[in-house]
This record gives structure tokens, sequence and C-alpha cells, in this order.
């Protein structure tokens, strides 16, 4: 009996992120779902992001925190639509909550919508919020251990982040470790190494997601 509870659960947040999903697709809008632990850099890389890509697309925003409208808060100062979702103590985001403020934003008019989910390793990763794409931060002083701690993150992603590699120096992190860590776990997926703070890599980022909005958004 709770084995069925818990399908049924996910039979209808599955059915909550395809109706996400094909809004998304009837608007022409790229979806990126970006997920991490607390303090990875998800925030920083986009605010550098929205920054660079300010004058190719038209971007909007998703927050998701436990609490503050914090994180959105920086994203507006650079003149991007933000919209902070609080999830009062829920560890990830949902595609309800995001069906939910998806009317403060113009979706025909919003090129990429990027949803910054709340930073966990674990929880994020098994909800389905119609994106077309998910994505990783992981963080030079976090270590080389959490992708084989934190398998399922790595599972589903399509890109995996490496920020904070002008760290590298200072950490005994290793990128090569890295690339074979995720190879074993999803040999599907890439890992990119980046910095929000030096911009280094980053220019290889924003090539990704200029390819990714040219490839299936647009019918």
């Amino acid at each position: 009996m709770k084995i069925t509870l818990d399908k049924n659960v996910m039979d209808s947040n599955d059915h909550a992120a395809s109706y996400n999903r094909d809004l998304f697709r009837r608007t022409g809008t790229l979806v990126i779902n970006m997920m991490s632990s607390p303090g990875a850099g998800k925030t920083a890389i986009l605010e550098k992001t929205v920054s660079a890509l300010a004058g190719e697309f038209r971007i909007a925003v998703i927050e998701g925190d436990i609490a503050t409208e914090r994180d959105a808060e920086r994203i507006r100062r650079n003149g991007v639509k933000a919209v902070q979702i609080a999830t009062e103590g829920e560890c990830h985001l949902d595609p309800r909550m995001v069906a939910k403020v998806l009317p403060e934003i113009d979706l025909d008019t919003t090129d990429i919508l990027f949803i910054e989910n709340v930073g966990n390793l674990v929880c994020p990763s098994e909800f389905d919020l119609g994106q077309n794409y998910r994505i990783v931060v992981l963080s030079t002083p976090e270590g080389n251990d959490k992708m084989t701690k934190y398998p399922l993150m790595f599972h589903v992603t399509d890109l995996a982040l490496i920020n904070k590699i002008d760290l590298l120096p200072y950490l005994s992190f290793d990128l090569d470790q890295a690339k074979k860590d995720l190879r074993g776990i999803n040999p599907h997926s890439r890992l990119m190494p980046l910095s929000a703070r030096s911009g280094e890599g980053f220019d290889v980022w924003l090539n990704w997601i200029r390819k990714a909005y040219q490839d299936g958004v647009k019918d």
C-alpha cells in the first residue's frame, strides 16, 4: 500500500511536469534547471550568464530557496526578470511550484528560463520540472567525493559545471578524477570547468547555452 501511494505521488508529479513542458514547447522557451549544494555558486554563475547573454536573448529566472528573496534580488540587479519561490521548508522545487509562478513571466517573450533549484544534492534530482536540461554545479572546495556520494544527482544531469576552478592551485580537487567519476555514473553527461569569479571557461558555457537554444526549442 505504501509503495502504491509513492507511485501515485510521482505519477502526479510527472503529469504536472508534462503540463509545464507542453507550455514551454508552445512558447518556444528553453528551460534549464540548475541544481547544486548550497554555496556551490549557482547564483554567481547565473549573474554572470544573464549579464553576458542579455543582448542576445530575452531571459527570465525562477529562484528557489527555503526563505528570503536575496538571490532573486541579485539577479534583478542585472536587469532580468526574476521570480522568487520560497518553499518554506521543502528541500526542492516541484513542477506545481513552478507552474504557480509562471503567470508572472511572459513566456511568449522569454527565450530562456533558468530555474535555480533549492541548494541540495539529493531531493531536487527526483523532481522533473518540465525543463529541457538539468545542470548540476559542483564547486572545487566540495571535494572529489560528492559525485560518488550523491550519484542520482549526477545520473540525471545533462551537464556538470565544475565551478571555482580559480581555487584549484590551493585545493586537492582533481579534475581528471571528476571526469572519470562522471563517466562512470553518467556517460552521456559532460563535465565543464569554469570560474564565475575569474570568467575562465565561461565562453564554453555560454556557447553551450547558445547551441542548446538553437538545437531544440523553436519549432
